[in-house]
């Protein structure tokens, strides 16, 4: 049989390793490309029998790429697999739409692969092999009974104590093939929290809205009272006020005018009252307002501080070592961050050690070095048998197939250091004549560099491993001899 080959899309390399670990179990050969560029340019020279191509890809995105592939001739009927984290119905059609035949998801199962394999005929379905070879021996059987041959052949009865053949039991048609769409029906990753220039923009927005919605407020509240006080007191005016009549004999007088003037007087105190407690009301919202903003500036001051503090340490933990420390700090020494999966006392690790012990011994220090090493747990997909690696970034730490560190969990310390280490350490006793002693232990894993943060239903493989790295490390500590 002729091998197959596929080709996978992807910018992201944890997925790419994840996806061909998979497709390798079919003894299918696979070919990577970083960008749907590359992609373009490998079609130029190659043709594999299927393709499976990210969304969102720096540059040139996944449907622009399955556009200019099947607009192409040469290219058109290669099967193309969208293998994104993208999902949901409108989305699936919008791929078929394009000339996709289907969306698997970033947190595929070996399973849905093979059902897409199967489909496309790229390795037999073992499961209708099996199931023509079972219904080939059962008794009854029409569909695998080999044609009569010449004269008559004894007829061979079934046992006693087997089961009769159900109606309809011969030869099983083959199952349709399941929809690849299905697959996209994996459990789909939490929506990320805002972050903070999204958070910072929500509060200005809200603080806003607030002040033109209080000012509106006040000044309707305003208005209100002060037609209500007017029509008020030009009611009362108008009543106090004697009707036109004819005047047949004179009248003594009636003191009205001080009446209305009272009145008058009466109702301009309540309406300057009214005013005055809305004008304090006014002030008093003035004033939780400008507080308000007081509250926002310290919150984006914190946010900036909080910032810069997660950019240095993520600077700091990129660059794989951290800064060597006085001895007057507690007796650390140095401290040095272990990549997963590689020998802590190995590579880079040893400049730090070496300059360490340069250090102690250009200051005529006697006594014991401790070289200890701290095991970080990371979140990890795998099993046991075929062994674990780091989990995709964007994978719920709920899916998680293990959450350790089996490369070291376990282990003795004289298992975690190397051969190179081994020699710098006899020839830094050599030359300082036995007054340093370098001594390596196993740090304690809970005792940790950085917190490790808290499960819930956001956190992904991305913010855990983080913190992994961080506590994966080694600490020289010094103690002075008595």
């Amino acid at each position: 049989m002729l091998t197959k080959r596929a080709l996978i899309v992807d910018d992201s390399k944890s997925a790419r390793a994840f996806l061909s670990r998979i497709l390798t179990r079919y003894e299918i050969e696979v070919d990577t490309a970083e960008s749907a560029e590359q992609a373009i340019e490998y079609l130029a020279g190659q043709r594999p029998d299927v393709i499976f191509m990210d969304h969102l890809m720096p540059g040139m995105d996944g449907f622009q790429a399955v556009q200019i592939i099947k607009n192409n001739p040469r290219t058109a009927t290669i099967p193309i697999m969208m293998y994104t984290s993208q999902e949901g119905e409108l989305y699936v059609g919008q791929a078929r739409a394009l000339g996709a035949i289907g969306v698997l998801p970033k947190q595929i199962q070996p399973a849905d692969v093979s059902k897409v394999l199967y489909q496309l005929k790229l390795i037999p379905d073992r499961r209708i092999e099996e199931q023509r070879a079972f219904e080939a021996v059962l008794p009854g059987s029409t569909a695998a009974t080999p044609a009569p041959a010449a004269g008559p052949a004894p007829v061979a009865k079934p046992p006693a104590s087997a089961p009769p053949a159900a109606p309809g039991q011969g030869a099983a048609a083959a199952p349709g093939m399941a929809p690849v769409a299905a697959a996209s029906l994996a459990a789909s990753p939490a929506v990320p929290l805002p972050g903070t220039a999204e958070l910072r923009t929500m509060i200005e927005a809200i603080v806003r809205e607030h002040t033109s919605a209080s000012r509106h407020s006040i000044t309707a509240h305003f208005d209100e009272q002060a037609a209500r006080l007017i029509q008020d007191l030009r009611s009362t005016v108008q009543e106090a006020l004697p009707a036109a009549a004819p005047v047949i004999e004179p009248a003594a007088p009636r003191p009205w005018g001080w009446v209305a003037a009272v009145l008058a007087l009466l109702g301009a105190g309540v309406l300057g009252a009214l005013l005055w407690r809305e004008v304090e009301a006014g002030r008093a919202l003035a004033a939780q307002l400008a507080a308000t903003s007081a509250q926002v500036e310290q919150l984006a001051a914190k946010v900036a501080t909080f910032e810069a503090a997660e950019a240095a340490r993520a600077e700091e933990i990129a660059s794989g070592v951290l800064a060597s420390q006085t001895l007057a700090e507690a007796g650390l020494l140095a401290r040095a961050l272990v990549p997963y999966g590689e020998v802590p006392l190995a590579n880079d690790r040893l400049a730090v050690v070496r300059d360490a012990l340069a250090k102690l011994a250009a200051g005529n220090f006697h006594g014991v070095v401790e070289v200890l090493t701290y095991p970080g747990r990371f979140c990890l997909v795998g099993n046991a048998t075929e062994g674990y690696s780091l989990a995709p970034d964007d994978t719920p730490v709920a899916r998680c197939d293990l959450i350790g560190n089996p490369a070291l969990d376990g282990t003795r310390p004289a298992q975690r250091e190397s051969l190179a280490f081994a020699n710098l350490v006899a020839e830094s006793r050599r030359e300082s004549a036995g007054a340093i002693d370098v001594r390596v232990l196993a740090g304690d894993p809970n005792d940790t560099a950085i917190a490790y943060p808290t499960v819930a239903a956001g956190l992904t493989a991305a913010d855990w491993n983080r913190a992994g790295y961080a506590n994966n490390r080694v600490e020289l500590r010094a103690r002075s001899a008595p």
